[in-house]
């Protein structure tokens, strides 16, 4: 029977594969990482032993993405994440437009003196409150029930969609839960969210802004187009 694969020689495995990646795949904690990664967790300083994997084999794992058709990125903050490219082989999907606003609210609180104050501790409530504060109740409430009337029921609703937004920014590495239950701590990784003010002399005037315009923070009007989503979607969920 005629010989289907050619046995691979070590000059042709250095090739492919140098001993720096290949110590960095056969490390007991890289199947977790990868698969967070792929998932479209972010890696902040917190998570201390991942980050620090990321951050010791910074190239080789940018060389290694990049075979899928995907960027690791070290955001200025410096927290990894991978933003898939068009053809990519590691899957994407997009988070919602509530979620979007929460994230921004989220980066608002996170550069906030009450953060501070609060030893970096958040409620459900805070968010929400805080949400408010910033956005147009009547226009928050139709975009998630179809009609702004405004009643109870239709806040109780608005309510518990923003803390569906906030377990679904939860899972991609944007806030820790604490010990309380609706406690929370917030990730550096939220200035996914405020890329845009990082360039203003005022980060929080300029996060107001970015609320109330309901621009979003890489590529706009990305609702007219959800068969090809932006960079900052295709990563963050």
């Amino acid at each position: 029977m005629e010989q289907r694969y050619k046995r691979m020689s070590s000059t042709d495995f250095d090739e492919y594969m140098s001993v720096k990646l290949a110590k960095v795949i056969s490390n007991p904690l890289f199947p977790t990482l990868d698969s967070a990664l792929r998932a479209g967790r972010h890696i902040s300083s917190d998570d201390l032993d991942n980050h620090s994997l990321l951050t010791d084999f910074e190239s080789e794992l940018v060389g290694f993405y990049q075979r899928y058709n995907t960027e690791l990125v070290k955001a200025p903050e410096g927290f990894f994440y991978l933003r898939p490219r068009n053809a990519s082989l590691i899957g994407r999907s997009v988070l919602t437009e509530l979620d979007m606003l929460v994230g921004k609210v989220l980066c608002y609180l996170y550069l906030s003196p009450e953060r501070l104050a609060n030893e970096g501790i958040f409620s459900h409530h805070d968010l929400y409150e805080e949400l408010l504060s910033l956005s147009d109740e009547k226009k928050l409430i139709k975009l998630v029930t179809n009609r702004a009337t405004g009643s109870d029921l239709d806040r109780e609703k608005l309510f518990e969609k923003v803390r569906t937004s906030l377990r679904r920014l939860k899972k991609i590495g944007m806030v820790h839960s604490m010990g309380e239950e609706g406690k929370f701590i917030i990730s550096d990784a939220v200035f996914r969210f405020g890329a845009d003010a990082r360039l203003g002399d005022d980060l929080q005037q300029a996060q107001i802004r970015l609320i109330k315009d309901g621009e979003a923070v890489v590529e706009k009007k990305v609702e007219k187009q959800p068969e090809q989503p932006s960079d900052t979607d295709e990563a963050l969920a």
